[in-house]
């Protein structure tokens, strides 16, 4: 075996992926019968923050990491799924895990695993959980993959603190069919004793959450109770309850309205672990240095870039619900300087006239993609036909290049906005920073 062949976590992170016939089989029960075989480091990581949620999780995880390196403190994250290569998903003290030792860890849960069955995102996360055992830090950020109460995360007995950002309708095979059902497996990662900061709810989801939290006994720490954030002039006022002084901050640097809302949501957890240790000015600087691809985020340069007209831009988001689509039409009704064309991609196992429903009368036209190397993904042609019977226009086209250069022939200054997949959002970035 050669030496770059030891150090590439590709073929380790393969065989991985065969030790279970399903991509996805909720249970703990292998979780922690490998935990135990490798000494129960679960037990032994830097306080946790555990956060769950549909839409946002994400992007306040990397509010509350910028926020706690500006105030001085080493993180372990684990975010999930990645976009372009595997190691994003772990990040050990505020680095993320290099090749060789990716291989190595991987490789022990491997030998210890012995070949029983447990699903790739179990063994990765147990992978994840090892690392950061091992290796000093202030805290642990905890995404959860997939609902709560039965993801792989959900194995931390004590955490420092829960938070659960905005749910909505999504993984409907494996959570349920109402957003009751769904928040019910959320809240599943409460805690007795341990405070939860819970983003704004619609009332079903919300009454789901207050019901679990009474019975565990865990204490809730709610958005327009304990505490609310709001649209102030260029940025955002936060005020916690029962605290005089509002903060005035700076706007979030992802865009979009909604991060002032999962900025509002890492403050209150930042508030939650520090108390009046938390320093406002320390805060600012970590609503306006977060980074988190493929959320609103603008390409201004790159391969793809270069297809359209000087003039033009290049946008891509992940968001693929009918919750993030609300989110993404908010922002398209105040890009009304320009016309804009929507490039879309969506896996068949998403709400796919959900989240289209919302975006078709802010598109002036929206162009179809396969999602390459997904078997999953909607042809492009089965999308474009689901669309147009929602009364819009929708043309497919032979992939993401294709697709702008169609776009790309349109008069005038305008916008595009590729979207509806995380998988595609990989896809695009990964196209977009070759030559």
């Amino acid at each position: 075996m050669s030496a770059s062949t030891e150090h590439d976590p590709g073929a380790i992170l393969t065989r991985l992926q065969a030790l279970h016939p399903r991509l996805i089989d909720l249970s703990l029960d292998r979780v922690y019968r490998l935990l135990r075989r490798l000494g129960d480091p679960h037990r032994y990581l830097p306080p946790v923050v555990h956060v769950a949620g549909t839409n946002g999780k994400g992007s306040t995880v990397a509010f509350l990491r910028a926020m706690l390196a500006a105030h001085g403190r080493t993180t372990h994250v684990y975010t999930s799924p990645h976009l372009v290569r595997f190691n994003e998903r772990i990040v050990v003290a505020d680095r993320i895990i290099d090749d060789q030792a990716l291989t190595t860890l991987l490789a022990r849960c491997e030998a210890a695993n012995d070949g029983a069955p447990i699903t790739f995102f179990e063994i990765t996360t147990v992978a994840a959980l090892l690392a950061f055992a091992e290796m000093p830090a202030d805290f642990t950020l905890l995404e959860t993959g997939l609902g709560g109460r039965l993801d792989a995360t959900n194995v931390v007995d004590r955490p420092a603190l829960t938070v659960i950002t905005p749910i909505s309708i999504d993984h409907r095979t494996y959570l349920g069919e109402t957003l009751g059902e769904i928040a019910f497996e959320k809240a599943g990662i409460l805690k007795p004793g341990v405070a939860c900061v819970v983003a704004a709810q619609p009332p079903a989801a919300a009454q789901v959450i207050a019901t679990r939290a009474k019975a565990v006994g865990a204490p809730l720490v709610q958005e327009e109770h304990e505490w609310s954030v709001r649209a102030r002039g260029d940025g955002m006022q936060w005020r916690a309850d029962g605290v005089e002084d509002a903060w005035d901050l700076p706007a979030p640097a992802l865009p979009g309205a909604h991060q002032r809302q999962n900025g509002g949501v890492a403050i209150a957890a930042l508030h939650r672990l520090f108390g009046i240790a938390a320093e406002r000015e320390r805060v600012a600087a970590g609503l306006r240095t977060a980074v988190w691809p493929a959320r609103l985020q603008h390409l201004a340069s790159g391969s793809l870039a270069a297809l359209l007209p000087a003039d033009w831009e290049l946008w891509l988001d992940g968001g693929h619900n009918p919750g993030a689509a609300e989110v993404l039409a908010t922002q398209l009704r105040q890009w009304q300087d320009r016309p804009c064309y929507g490039v879309i991609g969506m896996l068949q196992t998403k709400d796919a006239a959900g989240f289209v429903a919302p975006l078709t009368p802010l598109f002036d036209t929206m162009v179809t993609v396969d999602i390459p190397d997904e078997p999953a993904s909607f042809a492009a042609e089965a999308l474009a036909t689901l669309i147009r019977s929602c009364g819009a226009n929708a043309l497919a086209c032979d992939g993401i290049r294709g697709a702008l250069a169609t776009v790309g022939r349109q008069r005038g200054r305008a916008r595009v906005l590729i979207c509806g997949s995380l998988y595609l959002a990989g896809h695009v970035l990964a196209a977009n920073a070759r030559g």
